[in-house]
């Protein structure tokens, strides 16, 4: 169990946050293993970094290098919740599921800020993330672009299914 708060991931996150923001992300949690998405020190291999980046077209040699990259393209990746939720109990996935309705109002709060007209189009990825959050999200006025299909999370044999999935939604938004 990390002893990390949302105020150190989001702190991370700020440290690559664009400017002018063009799209946002949106996942599920930082995972228990500690392998925060901007965390620069951690491998560009990890699942989620990889996948984000292949949809950039780029094979970054350092997570630093891929995040600079996401930053000037304006891509920014927020979490549904800040709470690991991936260490709850796999026979368990209503426990995730009322983690990330329960801290829904914080995430509002974080795209709200984010995109403050919510013209930022918005990616949802997870298969739990986008049956709980895009009707949400789509009540507060954001601009979903899965337009209800799952985007699966990146690992497992589903890194092809990610790629086309992914790049679906975002067919048609700027990119």
């Amino acid at each position: 169990m990390s002893d990390r708060d949302r105020e150190y991931y989001l702190n991370l996150r700020r440290q690559h946050q664009p400017d002018a923001i063009k799209l946002l992300i949106v996942a599920e949690s930082p995972p228990a293993s500690g392998k925060y998405f901007y965390d620069p020190t951690g491998s560009p291999k990890e699942w989620l970094f990889a996948a984000i980046m292949l949809q950039l077209g780029i094979y970054p040699a350092t997570k630093e290098i891929g995040l600079n990259e996401l930053k000037r393209r304006g891509w920014i990746l927020v979490d549904a919740t800040y709470t690991q939720v991936d260490k709850l109990a796999k026979d368990a996935p209503r426990d995730r599921d009322q983690v990330i309705v329960r801290d829904y109002p914080l995430l509002l709060e974080d795209l709200s800020s984010l995109s403050p007209d919510r013209s930022v189009p918005v990616v949802l990825i997870k298969a739990n993330v986008c049956r709980i959050l895009e009707p949400l999200l789509i009540g507060d006025g954001f601009q979903v672009l899965n337009n209800g299909n799952a985007i699966y999370f990146p690992s497992h044999g589903n890194q092809t299914k990610f790629k086309s999935q992914f790049a679906s939604a975002l067919n048609g938004s700027t990119s």
